[in-house]
This record gives C-alpha cells, structure tokens and sequence, in this order.
C-alpha cells in the first residue's frame, strides 16, 4: 500500500443466500438479534419478508394524506380570497361565497398535492436519489435482480462487529459473505 493512500471505508457486509425461504429465515434471526441498519434484496417480492424483517408500516399514506389536506384547504382559502375579498362581484345573484362551485378545483388540487407527497415522501423515506451505492461495486450483487437472494448489514449498525458479523452470516446459512466497502 502506498504512503499516504487512504484505507477504504467499509460500508457493511453482503451475504448471498440460496433460495428465498433461506433469505426470509435468515432475516428474521438478524431482526431478532437487534440489528438497526441492514436491508435484504430479492429478485422478486417474497410474500413475508416485511414481517420477518419487523418492518413497520410504511409512513407514505400521513405524507399523503397531509398533503391533499393541505392543497385542498389551500384551493377552497384561495377561491374564497379572490371571490369574497379581493374581487367581490355579485354575479347571477349568488352568495361572494359559493363553495359548491369550488368543490371540482379544491378536489383536483387536493389530489394534485397528493401525488407530490407521494413522489417526494417516498424519495424522502429511501434516502434518495443516491446516484451510487456501495453493493454496486459487488459483481455477485448483479444477480440481485435476476436469480440472486440477498442480506446486507451496515457498518454504521451499532451491533456490527467486522470479525463476527460475516462468520454468522455464514452460520446462519449463507452461501457467499463479503465485505463490501464506501
């Protein structure tokens, strides 16, 4: 190694494992054993796994739901404004205020501010966009998407131990552990 060239950072461990049953067993021995920080990967969704990782429900629907609300108080605030107060006319002997005929531009902005919560939570709650992420630098981590079953726990975990975690990865059934570094 050459003086002065920095080591490189470790971002975890990646273990493979051989079938899907063997990936949901896995992670519920690591939800079990108090890990924080560690993701599994599957080529395909594997009915379960949510439940063996302990994931809580997703906080999207609050960000969702918040949003429309506030799009559509602000839709019906800014037809008030402009109709009752800015602009008073009496047009057709109607009330300044008609919230009826405000109902179709509150719903559709409403709807509007929910689909961008739903976009910008989700971007939010899994951390992206991240143009690069550490797995990538795996060439076994490619069959990630095609035939591949796979658990990753971070290094940031406060129960990572870079010398235990990778041999009970193994103990726990996986068929291949690597480091994987920043």
């Amino acid at each position: 190694m050459e003086q002065g060239a920095a080591t490189p950072k470790v971002f975890g461990v990646l273990a493979e494992f051989g079938s899907a049953q063997d990936l949901s067993r896995a992670c519920e021995s690591v939800r079990d054993a108090g890990f924080t920080r560690w993701d599994a990967h599957s080529p395909f969704p594997v009915h379960g796994l949510e439940r063996a990782m302990g994931l809580r429900r997703s906080r999207v629907p609050v960000v969702v739901g918040v949003m429309a609300l506030i799009g559509g108080a602000g839709a019906m605030l800014l037809q008030w404004w402009v109709s009752a107060v800015e602009y008073p006319l009496v047009i057709a002997g109607k009330p300044l205020f008609s919230w009826q005929a405000y109902i179709p531009i509150t719903f559709e902005v409403a709807v509007l501010f929910g689909a961008l919560g739903a976009v910008l939570g989700m971007l939010h709650f899994n951390r992206l966009p991240r143009w690069h992420h550490p797995l990538f630098r795996s060439p076994r981590f490619a069959r990630a998407t095609d035939d591949g079953f796979f658990l990753t726990i971070e290094a940031a975990d406060p129960k990572f131990a870079a010398e235990k975690t990778p041999e009970w990865l193994r103990e726990l059934g996986a068929t291949h552990v690597e480091v994987a570094e920043e």
